[in-house]
């Protein structure tokens, strides 16, 4: 008597997404305000404008930035449209806030660039666990993205799942 080892996970057509695909690819980097306060405390416009003038913004090239201010100090709203203006052309992609902010807002964007339309009438598992942190609004967009569009999401693996939608 013979038996034939069925995988029925990989028969059963489920898409497994992994929002770890979506995490940002390349050098996370911060572009702190901080550096260029008077006395830790303010920021004066003229010497910041000369400090962004003669910069090196290369340093910057082909990575992701985060601008903020690590420094409890008040920040004029301009001082970070300067540094968006100055990171623009060089950096991958600019935000403003921490790391971590950067990481979710990456995800976001990258999130909002799939075709609901691919996974029409489809089973989508949206993988838990990984080696990456993925933040929660991730889960929260990738749900609303496909909601409209998907015949099933589940959480987990696909061997191991919680159900989130099941359309009726």
């Amino acid at each position: 008597m013979e038996h034939t080892i069925v995988n029925k996970v990989a028969e059963s057509g489920i898409i497994t997404l992994n929002l770890e695909d979506f995490y940002p690819k390349g050098e996370i980097v911060l572009f702190d305000l901080k550096e260029f306060l008077f006395m830790g405390l303010i920021l004066k416009e003229k010497d910041y404008r000369s400090a962004l003038q003669n910069m090196d913004w290369q340093q910057y090239n082909d990575k992701y930035v985060a601008i903020t201010c690590t420094a409890d100090a008040i920040i004029p709203t301009w001082a970070y449209m300067l540094a968006a203006s100055n990171l623009q052309p060089i950096a991958k992609a600019v935000f403003f806030g921490n790391e971590k902010m950067l990481i979710a807002n990456v995800i976001l964007e990258n999130i909002s660039n799939i075709n609901p339309e691919d996974f029409t009438d489809k089973r989508v598992v949206v993988k838990g666990c990984g080696d990456l942190q993925i933040p929660e609004n991730a889960y929260v967009a990738i749900t609303l993205k496909l909601r409209p569009f998907a015949k099933s999401i589940m959480y987990g693996e696909p061997c191991s799942t919680v159900p989130v939608y099941k359309k009726k």
